[in-house]
């Protein structure tokens, strides 16, 4: 049996996160957009035009998407081969433990991401889709994503400080309480009977 003291309750509702609040509207305004970049661009030329452009960017997409993938897979399976294998270049016992070519996906995650963009039916994500598949630009973008993770993350995945900031339980409020639920109300499980062993 565990006491404790109920909460009062608290005297403003909860407030919605930002994102929480502006993402739908932001994708809302997002297909807006590419639905009115796609008119402009069909009143200008045609709508087979606009097929085209929407059938070549899958095609497009889709090729770019299976080689960072085919190459996600290679270096995954090489990085596993060169773990298991002590006398690997990259496996010295003074080392790391990383095998010679760096990490494992490195280098598929922007070609990846480029092409589900340019998979995704519009103007506005193909372009985009192609920034990230330019060399210098995706370079760009990589070094900001990484900048911003490593500075939005403060503990280290798997750490004390992660499993700890995992486990606290926020109110509405903000405070921090922190305990662990005991629940009395489930019946206890009826003792298992054998029968006697006969001989």
């Amino acid at each position: 049996m565990s006491f404790g003291a109920t909460p009062s309750p608290s005297p403003r509702p909860p407030q919605r996160s930002r994102a929480r609040r502006f993402v739908p509207l932001g994708i809302a305004a997002w297909m807006v957009l590419e639905i009115w970049l796609l008119t402009v661009v069909a009143g200008a030329t045609n709508g087979l035009t606009v097929l085209l452009l929407l059938v070549g960017g899958v095609i497009v997409g889709g090729y770019v998407t299976k080689r960072a993938g085919r190459r996600a897979w290679r270096n995954l399976t090489e990085s596993l081969q060169t773990a298991g294998d002590p006398a690997a270049p990259g496996n010295s016992p003074s080392g790391n433990g990383r095998s010679g070519n760096g990490a494992s996906g490195s280098g598929n995650t922007l070609p990846m991401a480029g092409g589900l963009l340019l998979m995704l039916p519009g103007l506005v994500s193909d372009a985009l889709g192609l920034l990230c598949l330019f060399p210098p630009t995706g370079k760009l973008i990589q070094r900001r994503a990484e900048k911003l993770l490593s500075r939005r993350s403060g503990y280290a995945p798997g750490s004390f400080g992660d499993a700890f900031q995992q486990a606290r339980m926020h109110r509405p409020d903000g405070k921090v309480v922190q305990g662990e639920v005991i629940r009395d109300d489930e019946p206890p499980s009826p003792r298992r009977q054998d029968p006697p062993l006969t001989g």
